[in-house]
């Protein structure tokens, strides 16, 4: 149970990282965990302000605090999103451009460098469960018949995580792709 709880924490964290990578469409999770600096503390701009996204490429960030318009402003001008923040009073309006065909390689490319963490992740994971394993039969604390059902166990577990992150990086590359 342990170890089908950690690879579900991998696949949680994949699903979280590939969430900011930028497609065609406004989505808060590009904005929201960037950190601004807000008298002296690193925080996270969704505790500072409502994020929206009013029409398909329009992202709209309204601080409840006037005081964080200019910190959040300079954090997504120099942040690496390649967006350009316009003041409108009280709140920040985030147009996002539509992705070139060069953009939308480069960001498959990154995608292809996440997936492949988490498969490492859980091949990691894989092999530390199966050592565990070998040293409790080894210590006489499982049968061999045990053993062999637990390792059997593990890999339909990895199994399904491999196949979960399949979904996942499928999901992502069809929104990027998608014109």
């Amino acid at each position: 149970m342990d170890f089908k709880s950690k690879l579900e924490k991998i696949i949680a964290n994949l699903k979280s990282e590939i969430a900011t990578l930028r497609t065609g469409r406004a989505s808060s999770a590009l904005v929201e965990d960037i950190e601004v600096d807000y008298y002296g503390a690193k925080t996270p701009i969704k505790a500072l302000a409502s994020i929206s996204s009013p029409e398909p490429r329009t992202l709209v960030i309204q601080p409840w605090d006037k005081n964080a318009i200019q910190p959040i402003e300079k954090v997504i001008r120099d942040s690496s999103l390649g967006l350009n923040p316009a003041v409108d009073k009280d709140l920040i309006r985030l147009t996002i451009p539509q992705l070139t065909e060069e953009r939308r390689k480069d960001l498959l490319k990154v995608l292809g460098r996440h997936v492949e963490d988490a498969r490492i992740q859980v091949r990691r994971e894989r092999e530390e469960a199966l050592k565990e394993i070998d040293r409790k039969e080894k210590a006489k604390e499982i049968s061999e018949d045990e053993k062999f059902r637990q390792k059997s166990e593990i890999q339909k577990a990895v199994d399904e995580a491999n196949k979960k992150i399949e979904e996942v990086a499928a999901t992502k590359e069809k929104e990027i792709m998608n014109v």
